[in-house]
Parts: structure tokens; C-alpha cells; sequence
């Protein structure tokens, strides 16, 4: 190897090193957001972190194509899109149980609370977290991303890769769905 090709295997190294610094800053500050979602979307801790985790895979492949705009909506648009990509392969996969699933079932549960139980603590009470989790998933996901993340009807389009009617719509259908779920909750709570 002579001295350019050095020097650019050098730069290239050099690069990817700034690259990851780069991306491991930027998302400190948006990862419980990130995090967060995909508790919501999975319903399930040990799939939120595998959805977490794919997803920042994906974005630190394609940070070089970021656009440096909004990188929570960047990252949200990946995790909404890794989960919609998943649910439609679990869909057209025949059920079958792993041998792992039937052992997890049989455990006993640990007296101490789970992570995402505190998480949950913290963000929601139990009673609106359930009925959140009870919509369907396409009102689920609009609520999640418009009213938990704070996103804008356009980031989330831009993110589910439909027309903003369509959010309207899904956030219309998902908050009357929630309010006809709550109504008895916040009655007996003095909210309403």
C-alpha cells in the first residue's frame, strides 16, 4: 500500500469514527422519545428494544442521508415503518411458538417492577396506557406520534407515507375511540 492509499484508508476510518460520534450525540437527546414510541407501538418491552435497536441500526446506516431537519420525526418515520414492515411479516407468517415463549410464560413474575413499568409510570396512568394499547394499530400509531411525540400532521404522513387526510382522519377515529374507552375512568376520577 503506498502513501495515498494510506492517507484515504486513514480518512475513511477517520470518517466513520466522526460519523458514529456524530450520530451517537445527536440521538442522546431524542432517545427516550424513540425508545418511548416503541413501547407504545410493541405493547411488549423485550420487542420494544429489538424495534429500538433495528431502528437505530437503520438510521446510523443512513445517517449519511440525513437531511439534518428534524431528527426525532427522521428517526420516528424509521421506527413507525420498521414496525409496520414487522407486523405485516408476522401477519403473513403461519403461528408457531418458540420454545423460549412457552418458558417465558411459566416464569413467575419478579416482585419488582419492570422497567417499562416505571416508564409507563411516568408518561401515563395504567388506565389511558390500556386504552391506548386497546386501539387498533393505525389509530394507535397517529395518536402515539401526534399527541405523546408532539409531531406535526405533516411529520406524520411524511413518516407513515400517507396523505395528511388520512392523519387527520386516523386522529379523529383513534381520540373518539379513546374518549368513548375513558369517559367511565375520567367520571369516577372528578375529570369530568
Amino acid at each position: 500500500m503506498n502513501l495515498l492509499e494510506g492517507t484515504l484508508v486513514a480518512r475513511m476510518r477517520f470518517r466513520r469514527y466522526d460519523k458514529r460520534e456524530e450520530f451517537e450525540r445527536a440521538i442522546k437527546s431524542v432517545f427516550p422519545a424513540v425508545y418511548s414510541t416503541a413501547v407504545r407501538l410493541a405493547r411488549n418491552e423485550e420487542n420494544a428494544k429489538d424495534l429500538t435497536q433495528e431502528t437505530l441500526i437503520k438510521a446510523y446506516q443512513a445517517y449519511d442521508r440525513f437531511d439534518g431537519r428534524n431528527l426525532k420525526a427522521w428517526l420516528l418515520r424509521i421506527l413507525t415503518n420498521t414496525f409496520i414492515n414487522r407486523v405485516r411479516q408476522a401477519s403473513r407468517s403461519p403461528d408457531s411458538m418458540s420454545i423460549e415463549d412457552n418458558i417465558e410464560a411459566q416464569q413467575i413474575p419478579s416482585p419488582e417492577p419492570l422497567p417499562l413499568d416505571r416508564v409507563l409510570a411516568q408518561t401515563l396512568d395504567h388506565e389511558v396506557e390500556k386504552a391506548l394499547a386497546s386501539l387498533p394499530e393505525e389509530y394507535r400509531v397517529a395518536v402515539v406520534l401526534s399527541d405523546i411525540e408532539g409531531l406535526s400532521y405533516q411529520q406524520i404522513a411524511e413518516a407513515l407515507d400517507i396523505p395528511v387526510g388520512t392523519v387527520r382522519s386516523r386522529l379523529a377515529r383513534g381520540r373518539a375511540l379513546l374518549k368513548t374507552t375513558l369517559l367511565e375512568y375520567a367520571k369516577e376520577r372528578g375529570i369530568v
